[in-house]
C-alpha cells in the first residue's frame, strides 16, 4: 500500500465537523500524553489547539532536547540550473515565465563547492529546475563527482525519479533526498500544475518511498504553505512521514515547512499562514514525531528563525542563495524566490550560539 492510499482514507474527511467536537480539555490531556495518534495530532492543529501554544512548545522542547540534544544542522543549499518543462503557477522557474536561464558547467560547480565548503559548510543541498533534457542524471552524477570532493553529504532536491535512478545516484554519493508534494489536496494540485510531467500527482507522492526502497539514508518531505488550507496541509504532511517512517526505520525522516515568498509571477496564495500557525505546526508535527527532523530554511526572516531555535527546530539552511552561480559568478539568473534571512553562515553559527545551542557542520560522512 502506498500513501495514496492512506490519502485517500481522509480527502473527504469533515475537518470542520471534527474541530467543533475538539474541547480545551482534549488538547490539554493530548499534551500531557506520551504518544499521540492521528487524530490526536489533528486536534493539536486545531483552532482550539492554538489556545495552548505555551504548553505544548515546553513539551515540544523537551522532546527535541531529548532525541537531538541542543545542536542545529546546518547546510546551503546549491542551484544548478533553472530550466524546467513544468507550468506550476507559483514559481519563478515555471517554463512560461521569461527569466534567464542557466545550467552552471562542471567548472562552474566546481567554483561554487569551493566558496560554499570556504565558509565550512560540509552538507550541500542541491537543486535544479524540473527538467530531464538540460539537466539529466548523467549530468547529475557528473556533478556529485566534483562536489563529494568538498561536502561529506550531498542531497538531491530535483524531479522525482524512478528507483532504480535514486539508485544509481546513491552509488554515485548522494544519500539525501528532498522532495515536495507541494499540496496534498488533489484537486488544488491539479489546478496548479497546468503542464509538464509534475501533473502526475501520483508518481510525486510516490518519489520518497521509490528513495527509501532504493536505500536512501535521509529522506525530507515537505507542503509549500499557502497552496491550500495550512491544517489539512499540514496534516496530511504529516501522515506521509509517519507512513514513511514507520515503514523505512532506517531511513532518517525530516520534513520542511517553507512558506510561499515572492517570485517571478502573479500568483496570489489562497492561504496566508501566520507566523503563529507556523509555530504551531513545528510544536504539534513534534509531539506527534518525537524523532523526525524539522527544517527551517531561509524564506523566514532572521529573527523568527532565532527565536524557534529551541522549539522542535532541529537543521536550518545558512548563507543561501536561489540564483544559479549565486555564490561565485558575477552573472546571475532570477532566483527562484526571494530570501528572507540574507545572514552569512558566520551570523548564523553567532545567533545558534547565543541561543545555547551548537552549530553542526557535519553529523555524516558517505564513504
Amino acid at each position: 500500500m502506498g500513501f495514496y492510499e492512506k490519502y485517500l482514507q481522509f480527502r473527504d474527511f469533515d475537518f470542520e465537523s471534527f474541530f467543533k467536537k475538539v474541547t480545551d480539555n482534549d488538547v490539554l490531556r493530548i499534551i500531557q500524553k506520551d504518544g499521540v495518534n492521528e487524530m490526536e495530532f489533528l486536534a493539536l492543529l486545531s483552532p482550539k489547539g492554538e489556545k495552548y501554544l505555551e504548553p505544548m512548545a515546553e513539551k515540544s522542547q523537551r522532546l527535541t532536547l531529548q532525541h537531538f540534544g541542543k545542536i542545529i544542522f546546518l547546510y546551503t543549499p546549491m542551484y544548478l540550473a533553472n530550466y524546467c518543462a513544468n507550468q506550476c503557477v507559483y514559481c519563478s522557474f515555471n517554463v512560461e515565465n521569461r527569466i534567464s536561464r542557466k545550467k552552471l558547467t562542471l567548472g562552474e560547480v566546481e567554483k561554487e563547492a569551493g566558496i560554499i565548503a570556504g565558509e565550512g559548510i560540509r552538507h550541500i543541498l542541491i537543486l535544479t529546475g524540473e527538467s530531464r533534457k538540460h539537466t539529466p542524471v548523467s549530468y547529475i552524477k557528473s556533478c556529485i563527482e566534483i562536489l563529494k570532493k568538498y561536502f561529506h553529504s550531498v542531497t538531491i532536491e530535483i524531479y522525482p525519479l524512478d528507483r532504480d535512478e535514486y539508485k544509481e545516484l546513491i552509488d554515485s554519493g548522494v544519500d539525501g533526498l528532498t522532495i515536495y508534494q507541494e499540496v496534498y489536496n488533489e484537486k488544488t494540485y491539479k489546478a496548479l500544475h497546468l503542464k509538464g510531467p509534475k501533473k502526475d500527482y501520483g508518481y510525486r507522492m510516490d518519489a520518497p518511498e521509490r528513495a527509501c526502497m532504493s536505500g536512501m539514508r535521509s529522506v525530507n518531505i515537505g507542503t509549500l504553505l499557502g497552496l491550500d488550507n495550512f491544517i489539512k496541509e499540514s496534516f496530511f504532511m504529516g501522515l506521509h512521514a509517519q507512513y514513511l517512517q514507520n515503514k523505512y526505520p532506517g531511513t532518517e525522516m525530516s520534513i520542511s515547512l517553507p512558506r510561499l515568498r515572492p517570485h517571478v509571477g502573479v500568483f496570489e496564495p489562497e492561504c496566508r499562514v501566520s507566523d503563529k500557525s507556523l509555530v504551531q505546526l513545528i510544536i504539534a508535527m513534534r509531539l506527534f514525531m518525537p524523532r523526525l527532523g524539522i527544517t527551517l530554511s531561509t524564506r523566514e526572516n532572521a529573527v523568527f528563525r532565532d527565536n524557534l531555535i529551541g522549539l522542535g527546530i532541529t537543521k536550518m539552511s545558512a548563507g543561501s542563495k536561489t540564483e544559479v552561480g549565486g555564490y561565485a559568478l558575477k552573472e546571475r539568473t532570477e532566483g527562484q524566490f526571494d530570501i528572507s534571512d540574507t545572514r552569512n553562515v558566520e551570523k548564523i553559527k553567532a545567533a545558534i550560539y547565543k541561543k545555547g545551542y551548537q552549530p553542526v557542520f557535519k553529523d555524516w560522512q558517505n564513504i
